[in-house]
């Protein structure tokens, strides 16, 4: 009788599950975000990442690409971490590095690859590590994609780059910092001011995540996506169809490698794109940058970790399964993809 009850199916009702099963399992991490975000803002002395950091630009972005293993987010909560470590002078270059690799480059990440690849089946010691090409791959590609597009971002100014009003609050920041106003609230008052800042980061990033969330449970329920399999057995087709698939499934990190493992039609390269594209760049995540960042230059992340990922995750599977045979197999890979 319960069972009878039940509403028949509908493509509404399609649309509707796949989006409320997206927005539950990326809601908790854009709250945990924020709540870290109110804290930054808060408690965290605006000093001490000028102290911590070395001064050397280029060396703070090579070392900001690692923080995810110290740190680890997801991609959902991460944007609003960055928007308040920006604030508190974090140099733009490393919020950069750190936001693009940080859902790549954590050890939940890692041990999620490990499982969904059965890696851990291989690695046995120091010497066998070597077997685990995927995860590997993952995480270096991963890094090496965020620190360059950090690097690129240094010849950028804030203002140039972030949205007006939250360059705006950087100054302002900077200024109220200058004074020596850092340290005078009291702990509850910097409790209520942590929650407030939170709330509102909540509401302002939600909103965007909601409607990448839309178009994603739209596209995962209303549209035949079965058609990438006529394209896989083509590299030169496959890997930038399958970055797509990414960019619209908006999966999470932590899950999506049980969701490109047993692709099997996909090649190794094919996957690892997948795997490094969509925690980077993905329907949700460009509403969520276009809280923070400007509209040219979330298209231009958009572009460049895409040609970035499409060129570099071929051979950065061959070299990591195969370092010595890396020169011969990468050019039979290059010919391999234009003769078909």
């Amino acid at each position: 009788m319960i069972l009878a009850a039940l509403p028949e199916p509908s493509p509404f009702g399609d649309v509707l599950m796949a989006f409320l099963s997206i927005l539950f399992e990326g809601a908790p991490y854009i709250m945990i975000g924020t709540l870290l975000s109110g804290l930054i803002d808060a408690f965290l002395p605006a000093k001490l990442l000028e102290r911590v950091l070395p001064r050397n630009k280029v060396l703070s972005t090579l070392i900001a690409g690692f923080l995810g293993l110290i740190f680890p987010v997801c991609e959902c909560a991460v944007v609003p971490v960055i928007r308040r470590l920006v604030k508190k002078g974090l140099p733009l270059s490393c919020a950069l590095s750190y936001m693009l690799s940080a859902p790549i480059m954590n050890p939940i990440v890692a041990v999620s690859t490990l499982t969904a690849f059965k890696e851990f089946e291989k690695v046995t010691g120091w010497a066998t590590f070597g077997n685990a090409t995927m995860t590997i791959s993952r995480l270096a590609l991963g890094y090496l994609v965020a620190v360059t597009i950090g690097l690129i971002v240094l010849r950028f100014k804030p203002a140039q780059v972030l949205k007006t009003n939250i360059a705006q609050e950087i100054e302002d920041s900077a200024a109220e910092n200058a004074k020596g106003n850092d340290s005078k609230a009291s702990f509850n008052a910097r409790l209520v001011h942590a929650f407030r800042t939170a709330m509102g980061d909540f509401l302002d990033t939600g909103m965007y995540f909601t409607i990448g969330v839309i178009i994603t449970s739209v596209f995962n329920t209303q549209v035949d996506q079965t058609l990438l399999d006529r394209v896989a057995g083509n590299e030169l087709l496959a890997i930038p169809s399958i970055m797509g698939l990414a960019f619209v499934l908006s999966l999470c990190s932590t899950s999506d490698a049980f969701i490109a493992a047993p692709m099997a039609s996909f090649s190794m390269a094919a996957k690892l794109a997948f795997l490094v594209f969509g925690p980077m760049m993905d329907i949700k995540l460009m509403f969520m940058y276009a809280a923070v960042f400007k509209r040219r230059m979330v298209i231009a992340m958009l572009l460049g970790t895409f040609i970035l990922i499409a060129v570099l995750a071929g051979p950065m599977t061959l070299f990591v399964n195969d370092p010595r045979a890396f020169p011969e197999k990468s050019w039979e890979f290059i010919t391999s993809i234009f003769s078909k």
